[in-house]
């Protein structure tokens, strides 16, 4: 290990703390307060990774979250195993166990390391032109492609951590904490405004905490003495939350934000018992202030790649903030002046620099001439054209730059080093930004995309806003901020700025090399080794579009999101095709910023709390009768009830017979119940349901079909109006929540005007359905004092009564065509009044029925359940439902797309019944229906979507879809199963009586 990499440094560092970790089985050792990238270049690590398409040696390139290549797996083959973790942000702690990716045997010997040799005839879009013939070959290709698919493992076993969510309402959340953050949170939180601020680092003030350079100076002291003073005043203040270890994963609508808070992933494994690793905060803020800085961008040039070479920024950072040096003999190239800095830091530590390259000729800054002062080479107005050393770099290649930098002129020179740091200017980091829906402008002068229409009451600041230079982010952090929050007192009487920094940069998006443009690899995206020769091939392939580009090459597609390259790639594109940058916007940056475990994202929701169990007032009834249960979205429904060990068919045809025989008692406190008032109830319903319902009459009910937008069936059920402006509206068990939802979507965003008001009352009140020849004789028993007679409760009407002075509403509905009421109860009455029914049916061997009994009785009268007999391809007419949809109306969802020319067709999928040749032998749900099984290929005609035997017809039924299937009636068609093939007669969707005799039998 080399002995001069690691420097003297007190105030991030404490090297009183001496941590050992492994990293590919071998133990290291680094000081609390490092990264893993820190600690490996302590100690003298540089390369740490493969990239994914060519296996090309990678090494640390950045000191933050835009990391492409130091992409690492922790603690592999064991429970808290996680892959593709970036050693940028890794703090490292006792325990730690790191390994290198995609990589095998090792990442200092990979097989995988001959794509590079065969990369000529690898180029982009080789994948989608390659494997696409023969077709017969594809299985074969599959099982190679998915070997070689992905970086890191992911876990086998259950993660052993501690998981959380937590919502934070604020009135300003500042979202960074370096200069401009830091101002921004003291005056929102000084002015009485609940201020939250939070930075993804262990530590406030971002890369200006750590700047000890005399030519950069706030009020005559230097920054990060003027910022450690700041940031002590604003930790005093009460009105401000501050958070570190913090980073903002989206940016949503209306100023809803997610973050993730790191908790312990920075202690020791021995202290992690019992705590919670990581919490995702839920933000509600009212005003958002983005302070997120900016990116330094690299600089394309050949073999840009090699391990060693580095932003010029982390080299900075490295040696300021963790006392680590990347290198013993370095150079640094540049197009601005940042990059002097950065040979600042090293200069004052004794690190050797052995030249800088510069493509400006004319360099006019204080910092330039100080460094020049140092006997420093700068060579001005050159590129590096080739970089030599395969596990690290050795050497450089560099060239004199033509007026135009275009091309390469002269003589090359070659300098050894053992660390290059580049910097290409830099790019705002406005990825939060536009996850809101702001939209971007271009600045031609400096080549950068900033903020301009913000789509909610938010503001970015400093240099994600485009501010660049110290004096300006100051003075426009100021002024923004005061009239954002709209303040007098800013907290800042006076603050004056000194920089030596010049902003001027020559920014060449692609830096030209003394080889054509076919022999070199220029890397945009690192990670997924998509090189600017990519980018041209796409563009001669006909792309055009920077998001057909990033597809076709896989630029930006990388863990870092092409947070590096995605800028050099739009840079390339328009300087190929002739047009301006600012016309191809950028691509879609997507949440999360930065990758989020799925144990943040699920938080506690794991194991039995996965999903939650909803349980019907009833259910301990249930479960003391033997009952056996099916999920039905959240809720536990009794399937069926068991009696001498039966098996679940002779269950269901004992209960179906007892309902049609005589009586059956069903728990339907699960279908959803929408409570819907308003002085515009009656037309919303207009709206929604495919029939009229101005005209119904309070206390009448009526059966409503739900379409979307594209005219196919959504949801159904039964609608009952309670009042002139009243109405209760039921749903499917599975579709209750996105009915509600779809309903409040229509009122908030299509029909504001609408007086309407819904509430969700599914769990208030508890619903007992009771069936067959019988049921009117048992509710008579059970509400003595209720007129059951039918001229006074006719089939689809409801009635107010009470049983024992207990409020109750009954229906005269029914889902299985048997004479049917629907006793509705506050929740915790129901299995009071179950007991009761059950107590009242006694006599008539009332047998109670799970939902498997149900499917079976609503079958053999063709009523449908959406979901199992519908697949959101069928229309109402293609369920044979032409009755439900109104020819009057004038409109409502879904009925414009019921007339167009596909949804008219005569040939498409509908509703049939089916009969098999054999009546004892019953069809399996979903198998397919054929006309001809000689004919090659079998034409598919439709499937099967319900099927049972039947009790009570003495055969087997089942529903499907057939094309053109109305005009099918009575042909033959053959259901292929895996031993034999199945005969069976299309008929009449209706099993049972179809006139409805038994629905409004005389009782």
């Amino acid at each position: 290990m080399p002995n001069n990499l690691r420097f003297k440094t007190s105030k991030f560092i404490d090297e009183t703390y001496r941590v050992s970790f492994k990293f590919n089985n071998k133990i290291y050792f680094g000081f609390k307060g490092d990264t893993l990238a820190s600690a490996l270049l302590a100690n003298g690590i540089h390369l740490v990774g493969r990239s994914f398409k060519y296996h090309r040696p990678r090494g640390i390139m950045t000191s933050g979250s835009e990391e492409p290549n130091a992409i690492i797996q922790l603690h592999d083959n064991s429970s808290r195993t996680e892959p593709n973790v970036r050693a940028t942000e890794v703090e490292i702690y006792e325990g730690l166990v790191a390994s290198s990716q995609n990589c095998w045997p090792s990442v200092n010997f990979d097989i995988g390391g001959i794509n590079n040799l065969l990369s000529p005839i690898l180029p982009a879009g080789f994948y989608y032109k390659t494997f696409m013939w023969p077709a017969s070959f594809w299985e074969k290709y599959e099982y190679f492609i998915r070997k070689s698919a992905g970086l890191g493992k992911s876990p086998k076993v259950a993660d052993p951590d501690i998981y959380e969510h937590k919502y934070i309402h604020c009135d300003v959340l500042v979202i960074g904490a370096g200069i401009s953050g830091i101002m921004a949170a003291k005056m929102a939180a000084k002015n009485g405004f609940k201020t939250l601020l939070v930075d993804e680092k262990s530590y406030l003030g971002g890369s200006s905490i750590y700047d000890n350079s005399e030519f950069s100076k706030i009020n005559n002291q230097i920054t990060s003495s003027w910022l450690e003073k700041e940031i002590n005043e604003i930790s005093k203040l009460e009105n401000l939350e501050i958070k570190t270890r913090t980073s903002v994963a989206a940016f949503h609508g209306y100023n809803f934000l997610l973050a993730r808070e790191n908790l312990t992933d920075h202690l020791p494994i021995n202290q992690r018992e019992n705590k919670v690793r990581q919490r995702l905060l839920k933000i509600r803020a009212k005003k958002v202030i983005t302070a997120t800085g900016s990116i330094e961008r690299p600089l394309i040039f050949d073999n840009n790649d090699r391990p060693g070479i580095l932003l010029s920024s982390a080299i900075k950072r490295y040696i300021d903030l963790y006392g680590v040096a990347c290198g013993e003999n370095n150079i640094l190239f540049t197009n601005n002046d940042t990059a002097y800095e950065t040979a600042m830091s090293l200069i004052q530590r004794g690190i050797k620099i052995n030249a800088i390259i510069d493509n400006r000729e004319q360099i006019d800054s204080k910092i330039s001439y100080e460094v020049e002062k140092n006997n420093i080479e700068i060579y001005k107005g050159y590129t590096v054209v080739d970089t030599y050393g395969y596990r690290r770099i050795n050497k450089i290649s560099i060239m004199k730059l033509s007026k135009d930098g275009q091309t390469v002129i002269g003589d090359k020179t070659k300098l050894n080093c053992d660390c290059l740091g580049v910097s290409g200017g830099w790019t705002p980091a406005v990825h939060l930004f536009t996850q809101s829906g702001g939209k971007l402008k271009f600045r031609e002068e400096d080549q950068v995309f900033i903020p301009n229409v913000y789509p909610s009451d938010q503001i970015s600041i400093g240099s994600c806003n485009g501010d660049f230079g110290l004096e300006e982010i100051i003075k426009n952090t100021l002024s923004s901020i005061k009239k954002f929050l709209d303040i007098d007192n800013s907290e800042y009487k006076t603050v004056e700025t000194i920089s030596g920094l010049n902003q001027s940069k020559r920014n060449i998006w692609l830096l030209p090399s003394d080889k054509s443009i076919g022999k070199t690899k220029s890397f945009v995206d690192y990670q997924n080794d998509a090189t600017a020769k990519d980018i041209k091939l796409a563009l001669r392939e006909g792309f055009r579009s920077i998001e057909h580009v990033k597809r076709y090459t896989t630029t930006g597609m990388g863990t870092d999101q092409g947070k590096l390259g995605n800028m050099h790639a739009l840079g390339i594109i328009s300087e190929t095709a002739g047009t301006k940058m600012g016309e191809h916007g950028t691509t879609t940056f997507r949440p999360p910023y930065t990758p989020l475990t799925f144990g943040t994202i699920v938080g506690r929701n794991v194991g039995e709390f996965f999903d939650i169990f909803r349980r019907t007032p009833i259910h301990d009834w249930h479960v003391a009768n033997n009952a056996e249960f099916e999920n039905v979205g959240q809720w536990k429904r009794a399937w069926y009830y068991p009696k001498d060990n039966e098996n679940m068919h002779q269950a269901v045809q004992r209960e179906s017979k007892a309902a049609r025989d005589s009586a059956g008692i069903l728990d339907a406190s699960t279908l959803g119940k929408i409570d819907i008032q308003g002085t515009d109830a009656s037309e919303f319903l207009n709206r929604v349901y495919t029939n009229a319902w101005s005209k119904l009459a309070v206390g009448k009910c009526r059966y409503g079909l739900m379409l979307n937008e594209d005219g196919m069936v959504y949801d159904d059920g039964v609608t009952t109006r309670l009042g002139e402006n009243h109405y209760i509206m039921t749903t499917t068990t599975g579709g209750a929540a996105n009915v509600l939802g779809k309903l409040e979507d229509y009122l908030q965003t299509e029909w504001p005007e609408l007086d309407v008001y819904l509430s969700s009352v599914t769990d208030h009140y508890a619903t007992i359905s009771v069936c067959g020849p019988n049921s009117k004789k048992i509710v008579s028993k059970v509400i003595p004092d209720l007129d059951l007679s039918d001229e006074k409760f006719p089939h689809m009407s409801f009635k107010n009564a009470k049983i024992n002075n207990i409020k109750c509403r009954v229906m005269r509905i029914s889902f299985t065509g048997e004479h049917s009421y629907e006793i509705n109860i506050q929740a915790n009455f129901g299995k009071s009044v179950w007991e009761k029914c059950m107590e009242a049916g006694k006599d008539f061997n009332i047998t109670p029925y799970g939902t498997e009994t149900m499917h079976l009785l609503r079958a053999e009268k063709g009523f449908i359940i959406v979901g199992q007999d519908t697949d959101a391809t069928l229309t109402p007419i293609d369920l044979q439902m032409d009755w439900i949809v109104s020819k009057k109306k004038y409109d409502f969802i879904g009925k414009r797309s019921l007339y167009r020319s596909d949804t008219i067709r005569e040939d498409r999928k509908q509703l049939v019944g089916l009969l098999t040749e054999n009546p004892e032998e019953v069809l399996e749900e979903g198998a397919q229906i054929v006309a001809d099984i000689k004919k090659s290929p079998i034409e598919m005609l439709g499937h099967v979507t319900s099927s049972y035997y039947s009790p009570n017809l003495k055969k087997s039924i089942a529903l499907g879809v057939v094309k053109g299937g109305k005009k099918m009636l009575g042909q033959k068609l053959i259901i292929p199963m895996e031993n034999k093939n199945i005969n069976v007669t299309v008929a009449d969707p209706v099993f049972l009586d179809k006139e409805g005799e038994r629905l409004n039998a005389k009782l």
